[in-house]
């Protein structure tokens, strides 16, 4: 038969052949990829190299290999006494491999490592700093917070009391056929009066600048005066001189 007859469809070989669609594609473009990778290597391997890539590889190469005999420094060395592997000094304490080499690959200039490195502890430290200045202002809030709460409860009991004085003062000078108060405020406000009285006693409380304490400070003073009573023991007393010897005092605190 000649080589070039057709090859005969009903034979074993061609029935054989993988003829699933999209095969021929994936062969070539494998074929493709492996021709390229080749090519790569080829190249790589013709390249040339460029004088810092030839002084590394021989650098790398004395490095990794031992010192021999011929060296002068190692001879030295063995002729005081120095085996290899051995540890330098008298009793074997120093250093077995020599000390490495920091090759300086870059362009920067003598120091600038030591540059780098202070400037990031002098961003480090003021990273630091800010923290600590977060974390005080937050401390002063929090303090400043628990003041406000506490200011806010004494005020609320120095209310307390000055109602409670109030009440008590409007009782005590009813019984002594008192009408009218030494001072508005001295007696609580009635509860249902007509919307003008109101007014009028709104702007006599908006005239007056004492304060709550100072309010305070005055109705009690008035009430062991004019009555020998004290709110915090909660007792009218005979007279003044019963009331000094017995009450502990003139202010809250002094019953605590």
């Amino acid at each position: 038969m000649e080589e070039d007859e057709e090859e005969d469809y009903m034979s074993d070989s061609f029935i054989k052949q993988d003829v699933r669609p999209g095969l021929p594609m994936v062969r070539r473009v494998k074929q493709a990829f492996q021709k390229e990778e080749k090519q790569k290597e080829a190249n790589e391997k013709s390249r040339q190299k460029s004088i810092k890539e030839e002084e590394k590889e021989r650098r790398d190469l004395v490095l990794k290999s031992a010192l021999g005999s011929e060296n002068k420094g190692f001879a030295l060395l063995q002729k005081m006494g120095y085996k290899s592997g051995q540890a330098l000094g008298k009793s074997g304490e120093g250093i077995v491999e020599p000390i490495p080499l920091n090759i300086k690959t870059g362009r920067s200039g003598l120091g600038h490592e030591e540059l780098k490195k202070r400037k990031a502890e002098e961003k480090l430290e003021n990273y630091r700093q800010k923290l600590h200045m977060k974390i005080q202002a937050n401390e002063q809030a929090a303090d400043q917070f628990r003041i406000r709460f506490k200011n806010k409860q004494e005020e609320r009991k120095m209310e307390g009391d000055l109602r409670k004085s109030q009440r008590a003062c409007q009782q005590l000078d009813t019984q002594k056929a008192i009408d009218v108060p030494k001072e508005t405020w001295y007696w609580l406000e009635p509860e249902e009066e007509d919307k003008k009285d109101e007014e009028d006693k709104e702007d006599e409380y908006t005239s007056s600048d004492l304060s709550v304490s100072e309010k305070l400070h005055i109705l009690t003073a008035y009430l062991r005066e004019e009555h020998f009573y004290c709110i915090w023991c909660g007792t009218t007393y005979e007279d003044s001189e019963d009331l000094s010897s017995n009450c502990p005092g003139d202010s809250a605190a002094d019953h605590n």
